[in-house]
């Protein structure tokens, strides 16, 4: 589709964009079919332009992958969002909250490497002093606010966001430490080569299914669906990867055998 130029507008041709921005023009043609970023115009041998709204609409989308969301996720953002100034405010919040985030778990595998290194060859005595600490900067709650995004009729009708509001951060750092020690259990499954459907997998799952059920009691398909989720999405993958490769797939055939075999 043709669209007019504007008169004495700076622009940048799709190549332009794709080497300032590392985005590949070939990634730029598909923003524009599925609507996500539109070019200011299109010159008469079909190349691309962009002026400078679209730049700014191009860092938005950046910063928003930068968390891990899904392209629709991101359009329904970037089109309610039309003051560029508001919306770059509100990135810059979240993103210093990631930052801080991070930091936070860097602190702990820091600490964790330092205590190993100490009590390297040190015959049976603990290696870890207080193993609670593995556990510190890893957020719980993303499960129940991603279960909200998506399904916030069932969130709404269930309570879970009363829970969320009440919560202690006490208690929502002792959830997070639960769900990652749940982690490592289904990751020593895993390297002892126990099937995803092994009743002693379903079996853990019990005890993630209650812990879930805590912001949201999904149905056997949400549940199914939700660990799908841990492969599709990049944050929720890493958390998992973090504690064993592939143990993000794992985790999916086991909550999908468990939906099956006890929500079903």
């Amino acid at each position: 589709m043709m669209v007019r130029k504007q008169v004495g507008a700076m622009a940048w041709s799709i190549a332009q964009v794709a080497r300032m921005s590392g985005v590949t023009s070939r990634t730029l043609r598909y923003y524009d079919e599925i609507g996500l970023l539109t070019p200011a115009w299109v010159g008469g041998n079909g190349c691309r332009h962009y002026e400078e709204d679209q730049l700014l609409r191009l860092q938005q989308i950046l910063v928003l992958r930068v968390f891990g969301l899904g392209l629709a996720e991101i359009k329904e953002i970037v089109d309610r969002h039309t003051d560029p100034v508001a919306a770059l405010r509100e990135h810059h919040r979240r993103l210093l909250g990631e930052r801080d985030r991070l930091d936070a778990v860097a602190r702990v595998v820091a600490r964790t490497i330092t205590e190993l290194q100490e009590n390297e060859g040190k015959g049976d005595m603990p290696k870890i002093s207080r193993p609670e600490n593995l556990f510190e900067g890893f957020d719980g709650a993303r499960y129940g606010a991603e279960a909200r995004e998506r399904w916030p009729g069932h969130w709404e009708r269930a309570g879970q966001q009363e829970l969320l509001d009440t919560a202690t951060p006490q208690e929502i750092d002792r959830m997070g430490r639960e769900a990652t020690a749940g982690m490592i259990r289904m990751a020593k499954l895993m390297a002892t080569g126990t099937p995803a459907d092994d009743p002693v997998v379903l079996t853990e799952l019990d005890v993630h299914y209650r812990q879930m059920t805590r912001f949201w009691k999904p149905t056997a398909a949400e549940y199914a669906y939700f660990g799908q989720m841990q492969v599709d999405d990049e944050r929720f993958r890493a958390n998992y990867e973090r504690i064993a490769e592939g143990l993000a797939a794992y985790m999916r055939d086991a909550m999908a055998a468990y939906a099956h075999a006890r929500l079903s």
